[in-house]
């Protein structure tokens, strides 16, 4: 099946997994081999989270969290190297990537008011399909009849390690780093409202030994084999 036809289905797929797994890498390869949006849900926590800290609100209260919420626009501008996160029309693409953004966001995405609101504005986003949406809750919660879900894992000492070579500066805080790893796991699995899970129906790829290329080549596979199960 060629990609244009993959296109023309219009089909949703789901990627999720913990922190550091490579969900928004693989989701953006994937997006642009099918010339696909990519949803990266990642990126809207941590613009409301950076909402958050501009505005000094408590990042565990969630009701002013949700609050803050319901008085923003958080929009995902495609571009050919990733794209631009617009928080209320101002380009924060690169300050959600910074650690203390990062950090935050972790702490937003535990309350249910705040995911509520972000799921309604994920599912209105991915409507229509022909859309690769990764986030921790998209197969299970977001998109539970997504056509194809994967779950992306790998060890966290593997995760951690790729942190830094994405991120030089931290190259020196590595069991520091590793620590919060381990606790943004341990918060994305307790949680109680959509904890970080594999769906029932999600393929796993586990990444620990294979080379970006192979996790593509396998995600690919996972997408044709059910494209070519609905003609």
């Amino acid at each position: 099946m060629d990609k244009s036809e993959a296109g023309a289905k219009k089909i949703i797929i789901a990627i999720d997994g913990p922190a550091g797994s490579g969900k928004s890498t693989l989701a953006s390869l994937v997006a642009r081999r099918y010339n696909y949006i990519n949803i990266e849900t990642g990126a809207m926590y941590r613009a409301l989270a950076l909402k958050a800290l501009q505005f000094g609100v408590s990042l565990d209260d969630g009701a002013a969290l949700a609050g803050l919420a319901a008085k923003s626009r958080i929009d995902l501008v495609p571009r050919p190297e990733g794209n631009r996160v617009l928080l209320n029309g101002v380009d924060v693409t690169d300050r959600v990537r910074q650690q203390d953004v990062t950090d935050a966001a972790s702490r937003v995405s535990v309350h249910p008011p705040v995911r509520e609101w972000m799921v309604r504005q994920q599912r209105a986003m991915g409507a229509n399909g022909g859309v690769v949406m990764e986030g921790r809750d998209i197969g299970t919660k977001v998109f539970p009849d997504a056509d194809v879900k994967i779950f992306l894992d790998a060890a966290p000492e593997v995760r951690g390690s790729r942190r830094f070579l994405q991120q030089p500066e931290i190259a020196n805080q590595e069991k520091s780093v590793l620590a919060e790893l381990r606790e943004r796991d341990r918060r994305d699995r307790t949680r109680a409202t959509s904890p970080l899970v594999s769906a029932p129906d999600a393929v796993l790829i586990d990444s620990t030994h294979l080379s970006l290329e192979e996790v593509l080549q396998r995600a690919i596979e996972i997408i044709e084999t059910k494209l070519g199960a609905s003609t």
